[in-house]
This record gives C-alpha cells, structure tokens and sequence, in this order.
C-alpha cells in the first residue's frame, strides 16, 4: 500500500513494466488508424448525398429591449410582426369581477388589440406578444391584482402602463368565485364551511375567494409603485346594466375614441347578461361563454349579512382611497 503512491507505484508502475522496444513500434499504430478512418469518412461524405445533413440549431430569440429600473427582471419576447412593446394598458384585476367582458367589449374598437385571456406574463414570465404601430394593446389577467410581485414588475418595465380594475360587490364576487371552483370540484364543502372558521367564527381571510375582496389592502401595494392617476376602477355591476356607458369610460381613459356604443350591446334575459350584437359581416350575435352568468348556489342570508359586516369598513377604506363609492354598502 505504501508503495502505492510513490513514483513506481499505480498506473505509472504498470505503464514502465509494460515498456520495450516493441511497445514503442506499436504506439503510433492507434493514431495512424483514427486519422485514416476520419479521412476514409470525409471522403465518403463527400460524395453527394451520401452523408445526412446536420440539423440547424435554432435562432437564437432577441432579447428584450433594456428594463427601465435597476434589477428588472429579463423576460422572453415572442416573435413575429411588429415591435417589441409592452402593452400600453393592462386588465389587472379582478378575478370573478367581469374582466373577460370588459376585454370582449374593447374587442370591438378597431384602435384595440386585446391579446389572448390571461396571458400572465409579468407573475409567470409567458411570453410577450409584439404590438402593431396604431394600436393599443391590452392583457388582461385577474391574478396581478392580488399578486404581491406584479406591482414591482410592472413598473420596472413600463411604468407608464394604464392600469384597469374591474371591482364587484366583494360577497357577490366571492359566491361566484365559490359558483366557479364548485363546477369544477362538486365535492367541495359548503360556502359557510369555507368562509368562516369554526361555524360562523372569525372569516377566514387566508381562503381566496375572501382575500380577494379586500381591495384596498390590494391597492396600497401597488400605490407603492403606481400613482392614483394610473388607474380606472370600472364597475362589474354598471358593466351588466350599462355595458355601454362604462366601456365609454374606459375608451376615455385610453383617450380612444368612443366607437363602442349602445348599438353594439342587447341584453340577454336567459343569461341575465349583456351580449354583442351581430357585427358587420357576422352571422349571428355573440355572447360570452356558458360559464359567465353561471346561477350562484344558494348561500343562507345570515352567512350573506356575516360577510357584509365584515367587509364593510374594508369597502369604505377602497371608496375613500379611489374616490369612488360603488354602493356594495
């Protein structure tokens, strides 16, 4: 074992045991023979179409232009015709509140490009779509409202983004969200079970479908990075009873012109919901999917009253931070 390690010992020792005057005229055998088969099948290669060829690796992407705060993340930037631009205007929230019919209502104005529901690309970096020199893009995905890190990365790459929230009565918002998840999870305990702890104990705020309503502990985040003046709070319930009037407002706000109007708009007794009329060339009107104005579960009124009691001083907060009363109240 000592001698292991000295300079006799291991592979050296082997290597000087098996020297000779033959090892030496056998050496350069082995590198002879490589370099005549790498030759042999240059050549071959050579002749046309005997030898496959390699596959291109693909392009490299462009990277995106330069973030305008320290420490912004770098995000991929899809291919394709246009420029590489943020969207000038963004549908941040919120969820169940009637941002997928505020984003099919601006589909109608031709100065809108309205991209794909809920792209999430700055809370799970998706790729972003380029934008057409005239028009004003818009995403829309529901979770950036409530999204802690959405705020700071909005900024740091477009900090003049036009930011619209869609709001709805916080009870009524959180029974369809529970209507939603129910469709999908028949199995799912009670609303009251999952509003409140322990019966009708204390509401339980970790659960979503409450959490989401507490617009104004929301909106002190993201007045950390964004001024009031960034922003318009749209009605969900004006939206079904005055689709017209507030889409108008929001073509304002994006300093459109009104283009989408009355005329455009006929409600839908069976779906208790504004649709599209017929556009020009269109077979038929359009409405949203079977799953908007999806019926509620039955939810007993002292759980109703329970959570308007709660979220009371939390709406009066929000109306007080906006300027705004909405009238949940």
């Amino acid at each position: 074992m000592a001698g292991s390690g000295g300079p006799g010992g291991g592979a050296g020792g082997s290597q000087g045991a098996g020297a000779g005057p033959g090892a030496a005229l056998r050496a350069p055998r082995a590198p002879l023979l490589l370099a005549a088969l790498v030759l042999g099948a240059y050549c071959l290669c050579a002749l046309p179409g005997r030898c496959p060829r390699a596959p291109r690796a693909p392009a490299p992407a462009a990277p995106p232009r330069a973030a305008r705060g320290p420490g912004a993340p770098v995000l991929p930037v899809a291919s394709g015709p246009g420029r590489r631009r943020f969207p000038q205007a963004l549908i941040v929230g919120v969820k169940k509140g009637g941002t997928r019919a505020l984003l099919e209502f601006l589909r109608l104005h031709p100065d809108i490009r309205a991209l794909g529901s809920e792209p999430h690309f700055f809370d799970r970096w998706s790729l972003m779509p380029r934008t057409l020199d005239g028009q004003i893009t818009i995403e829309k995905t529901p979770s950036y409202f409530v999204t802690l890190e959405a705020p700071p990365r909005i900024h740091s790459m477009s900090p003049d983004t036009k930011l619209i929230v869609v709001v709805r009565d916080p009870v009524t918002r959180a029974i369809s969200d529970y209507a939603q998840t129910l469709s999908k999870t028949p199995g799912l305990p009670s609303f009251r079970t999952l509003a409140f702890r322990h019966g009708l104990g204390p509401v339980d705020t970790a659960w979503s479908a409450v959490r989401i309503g507490l617009y104004a502990q929301h909106l002190d985040n993201w007045l950390r990075y964004f001024p009031l003046s960034r922003f318009l709070f749209v009605s969900g319930e004006r939206l079904v009873s005055d689709p017209a009037g507030e889409v108008g407002r929001v073509q304002d706000f994006l300093g459109l012109r009104r283009v989408v109007t009355d005329k455009h708009f006929y409600f839908n007794a069976t779906k208790g919901f504004p649709c599209l009329k017929k556009a020009q060339g269109s077979g038929r009107p359009r409405c949203l999917g079977k799953s908007k104005g999806r019926p509620h579960p039955r939810v007993p009124e002292a759980v109703v009253q329970r959570l308007r009691d709660f979220y009371q001083p939390f709406n009066r907060k929000f109306y007080q931070m906006i300027g705004q009363d909405f009238g949940w109240d």
